[in-house]
């Protein structure tokens, strides 16, 4: 097996609820094998599309010389963490996501993952996104990580307390 079971299998979160909290959150820490072998990890905003996950970022850098190194990442996005003092715990819910990374090199295809990205930060400016693409096209560099495996979590208390704050989410845009 390629990818560790949850040891917790009864914390384990469905994949369609993976799924959303991958919709509904704005950002989430990468994670690749950093200078020295250690690991580098970095927030950064994102796009997740179904199948991949999309993120803009400089042309150079700690984190593209890691991936130029190797290319199997992880990234985390964390869907609530509630602080419970009174318990000594956390209400917690996350996704892990597991795949390889790459550098968009066809135009057509960063042209494409720019608008994704776009789109979901600034829905409601379509000219304005198209100028910027426009204008930092050659200056940014896009990354699509193709999703190879994913797993999600959450605190046992939160098992019988009903949904995370993603599904809780959907069902008041529902």
């Amino acid at each position: 097996m390629l990818f560790r079971e949850l040891r917790r299998k009864k914390q384990q979160l469905q994949e369609s609820t993976c799924k959303d909290i991958l919709r509904k959150r704005t950002s989430g820490v990468l994670a690749v094998l950093g200078d020295g072998g250690y690991p580098y990890a970095v927030p950064l905003s994102y796009v997740y599309t179904g199948q991949s996950i999309f993120f803009h970022c400089a042309l150079a850098g700690h984190k593209l010389d890691a991936i130029a190194r190797e290319d199997k990442v992880s990234f985390c996005v964390i869907d609530r963490d509630d602080v419970q003092p009174q318990t000594y715990t956390t209400h917690f819910a996350s996704v892990i996501v597991f795949g390889r990374i790459r550098i968009l090199q066809e135009a057509a295809a960063k042209r494409q993952a720019l608008e994704k990205l776009a789109a979901r930060y600034s829905p409601e400016h379509e000219e304005g996104r198209q100028r910027e693409i426009q204008r930092f096209f050659d200056k940014v560099c896009v990354l699509e990580l193709r999703i190879e495996h994913m797993c999600g979590k959450q605190a046992k208390e939160l098992m019988q307390s009903g949904p995370s704050a993603a599904e809780q989410g959907s069902s008041a845009s529902s």
